[in-house]
């Protein structure tokens, strides 16, 4: 119990650091009736036609923000190997004889023994 509990609090913790700018843009257009209405700098200029996006850009810039005061807690991007080609299987291809016959011939005059009462075809 204890260790799904701090697997979750660990998820969580990591998707918030992940998806941040995100939530802030998700929120923005959930409240932006109410950002626009009260929070706007420029409400009261009508020919800017803001919505409220100031307070979204304001808000992206303190994120940027506090991503450069701590680099170290940004995961830097690069191609990691993963995979080598020793952890592939590998096939040695037989050559084989051209001369030599694979599967035998069909032999349309060779009678097959079996029971006529097991082997025989559907009745309809």
């Amino acid at each position: 119990m204890f260790k799904q509990f701090t697997a979750a609090v660990f998820l969580i913790a990591f998707s918030a650091q992940i998806f941040s700018k995100a939530v802030i843009v998700v929120n923005f257009y959930a409240n932006q009736a109410y950002i626009a209405k009260t929070l706007c700098i420029n409400k009261a200029n009508l020919k800017m036609r803001c919505c409220g996006r100031c307070q979204l850009s304001k808000r992206l810039k303190q994120e940027d923000n506090k991503e450069r005061q701590n680099p170290n807690l940004k995961i830097e991007k690069g191609n990691e190997v993963i995979s080598s080609k020793s952890f592939f299987a590998s096939y040695q291809f037989q050559e084989v004889n051209a001369g030599v016959d694979v599967y035998p011939d069909y032999k349309a005059h060779k009678l097959v023994d079996r029971s006529q009462a097991v082997f025989h075809p559907p009745t309809a």
